[in-house]
């Protein structure tokens, strides 16, 4: 079975969220982002209750291109602590995950 994850983060806003995606697919990080509908967000950050609109990403990789995909999004993302939430995928056409394992082969240059 392929080792696949769906990893989440949020973004402020869609040019934001389109930028970081364009980074991860040109790393080969991810092999396909997913930009959905602007959303709000509630939460707790420095004792206070925050909201805030937000784009979320569905970004899909593997295991083993998690390390640099956590990295890129750590290093572009605008946010002090960004969200990356990764969850393995147990289920999928196994077709598609060989394509998503085959498109984050990270290479060294």
């Amino acid at each position: 079975m392929h080792d696949i994850l769906l990893v989440i983060t949020n973004l402020p806003d869609a040019p934001s969220a389109v930028r970081l995606a364009q980074q991860l697919i040109e790393a080969r990080a991810a092999a396909c982002v997913n930009q959905l509908a602007p959303c709000t967000s509630t939460y707790r950050w420095q004792g206070k209750i925050e909201s805030a609109s937000e784009v979320t990403l569905l970004i899909k990789t593997t295991r083993a291109a998690y390390p640099c995909l956590e990295k890129l999004i750590s290093m572009a993302h605008p946010y002090e602590l960004p969200e990356i939430i990764g969850c393995p995928l147990t289920a999928g056409l196994p077709a598609y995950l060989s394509w998503i394992d085959s498109e984050t082969t990270i290479t060294k240059d």
